[in-house]
């Protein structure tokens, strides 16, 4: 008989590790997948903000062509204003 229980002794203590094993993990891994789902509704919300970053700075690409029309303008206006004597 005391085999017996010494067998069964084995077996709870193994099956109490491997449960609190389970448990550790589990433990570790969930706070992880909240946090990654977190991480991931923010995510959507930065891209968001980024693609309307993006649509109200489409005009910039043309920038450098009102500058160069501008400089332009005024390199007319500076010649008519020495032709003027001004």
């Amino acid at each position: 008989m005391a085999l017996l229980t010494l067998a069964n002794t084995g077996w709870v203590v193994g099956y109490t590790i491997g449960i609190v094993v389970v448990l550790v993990v589990v433990a570790l891994v969930v706070p992880i997948l909240l946090l990654a789902r977190r991480i991931g509704t923010q995510a959507s919300a930065v891209n968001a903000g980024l693609e309307q970053a993006v649509t109200n700075t489409a005009g910039l690409a043309g920038l450098q062509t009102t500058i160069e029309s501008a400089e332009a303008i005024v390199d007319g206006l500076n010649r008519g204003r020495k032709r003027l004597g001004g």
